[in-house]
């Protein structure tokens, strides 16, 4: 495994852990309350959270922080990643086969989901050569000859 899919993977299990809940009816709403022992004249001890979630006001402090914290973790490993022959590439490449690169041969959609803009993967060599090596090694998975 690669060492983003690791750092990917390691993120969503201490997000799956997080105290984080979701409701998409007044039912599920009200039986989570229910789970939390708050009931519909408690809601200011709740705080939104990303994707339609919520949690407990107590909680959204350190719900943040964690997120922070991947944020801060991945954006130290691809600037340890000096020649983007590392990290940056494993990023690229997981992320490619993940936005079906071999079938679409688009580059757009993986460079968005790793939080960056053409201009940004354009003005960086060491991010530019960490894409082009991984879809290179995608096309000759594929068999391409381009």
């Amino acid at each position: 495994m690669n060492a983003y899919a690791e750092m990917k993977k390691r993120h969503q299990e201490e997000v799956n852990a997080l105290p984080m809940y979701w409701a998409f009816s007044d039912e599920q709403f009200d039986q989570q309350l229910k789970e939390l022992g708050l009931t519909r004249n408690d809601t200011g001890k709740l705080c939104k959270t990303f994707g339609g979630g919520f949690c407990l006001a107590s909680d959204a402090q350190m719900i943040a922080d964690t997120l922070r914290g991947h944020r801060r973790e991945m954006e130290e490993a691809i600037s340890a990643d000096e020649t983007g022959d590392g990290f940056i590439k494993d990023m690229f490449r997981y992320e490619l086969r993940n936005h079906e690169y071999t079938y679409t041969c688009e580059v757009e959609g993986t460079v968005e989901a790793c939080g960056f803009t053409m201009e940004q993967i354009e003005n960086d060599e060491r991010l530019q050569h960490g894409l082009e090596v991984a879809a290179k090694e995608l096309r000759e998975a594929a068999g391409f000859s381009f």
